[in-house]
């Protein structure tokens, strides 16, 4: 972490304080929240570039405390700056999110009030539909996805995981984080999602059956406290191994690039909702702690029955 002060944008000339104390904050989320290397990085582009802003158009750089009272039209500068040299709505909002980060460490540093930068909103973003796979195309997926694997239990391992994104819904972190002592798959699996939330979520035959076919096949000792789903070497199973299979079988299957493991959870809800499943039945499947969450998967079936009328109605 010790690089992070070297590496701001040399053009916006930071004062030593506010360079350092950018470096505390950012070291402060990466050793206490977690933050992966690339947001710890955008953070930083983000922040630097606010600090950089306000020194500029302020007439000269200032203090910590003065940083965080910044006031309501400094930040409205700030944001049409940003519009003005092309930066999205999506990604204003991602930088204004850093921006309430650093302001609200700042102001706990300095006793400051920063109600007028915590209290800001940011741009309307679109929100994006989810791009599920249609039913005979995730059927296709969870057949191929093991095709050109190495060895037997690594093709079985990936097509369990598949299997579990799509007839479970669940996202692919709470699939690896199984353990041993999963197996056999219940009836009704607990699942631990976002936030520490848990919840019940059905085991229908097939994603059991591609579980067991996995654990009969695979070489390494599945203890019930170790991970369930195993690597080459037997550590645990890496996501991006998971999305590269993923990858090489859409690209055999002539698939589009949305055919990620999150668009099989993704289809798992859309093609419940098409037939004729409950929407807050559906929220509990997923975890979602909002219900307006999952209402986005009944516009993506709303589209895709006007795509049905338009190509089918003898009027159309």
């Amino acid at each position: 972490m010790a690089g992070l002060g070297s590496s701001l944008p040399g053009p916006l000339l930071l004062p030593p304080a506010l360079g350092g104390a950018l470096t505390e904050w950012l070291a402060q989320m990466a050793a206490l929240k977690g933050a992966a290397a690339n947001t710890i990085d955008a953070y930083r582009r983000d922040v630097a570039g606010y600090l950089g802003f306000l020194a500029q158009h302020r007439g000269g750089a200032e203090g910590l405390a003065a940083i965080a009272r910044t006031d309501q039209s400094d930040l409205r500068a700030w944001m049409a700056h940003e519009r003005g040299r092309g930066l999205s709505s999506r990604s204003l909002a991602r930088a204004l999110s850093a921006v309430k980060g650093f302001t609200a460490w700042a102001a706990d540093r300095t006793g400051s009030d920063a109600t007028t930068v915590l209290s800001a909103r940011g741009p309307r973003t679109p929100r994006r539909l989810p791009r599920p796979l249609d039913e005979p195309a995730a059927a296709t997926m969870l057949e191929d996805i093991g095709t050109d694997a190495r060895q037997d239990w690594i093709a079985a391992r990936d097509t369990a995981v598949a299997t579990l994104l799509y007839g479970l819904g669940l996202r692919i972190s709470e699939a690896l984080a199984l353990t041993g002592a999963s197996h056999p798959l219940p009836r009704t699996l607990r699942i631990t999602g976002k936030g520490g939330k848990t919840r019940l979520v059905p085991v229908i035959p097939a994603a059991a059956r591609a579980v067991a076919d996995y654990v009969a096949l695979c070489p390494h000792d599945l203890t019930p406290d170790a991970p369930l789903f195993r690597g080459a070497r037997g550590g645990a199973l890496s996501p991006r191994l998971i999305q590269l299979a993923m990858e090489r079988a859409r690209l055999r299957l002539g698939l589009p690039a949305t055919a990620t493991p999150h668009a099989l959870r993704h289809s798992f809800a859309t093609h419940l909702l098409s037939a004729g499943g409950d929407l807050r039945a559906i929220q509990d499947l997923l975890g979602h702690a909002s219900l307006s969450t999952t209402q986005g998967y009944t516009a993506v079936d709303a589209a895709r029955l006007m795509e049905v009328y338009e190509k089918a109605h003898p009027r159309a």
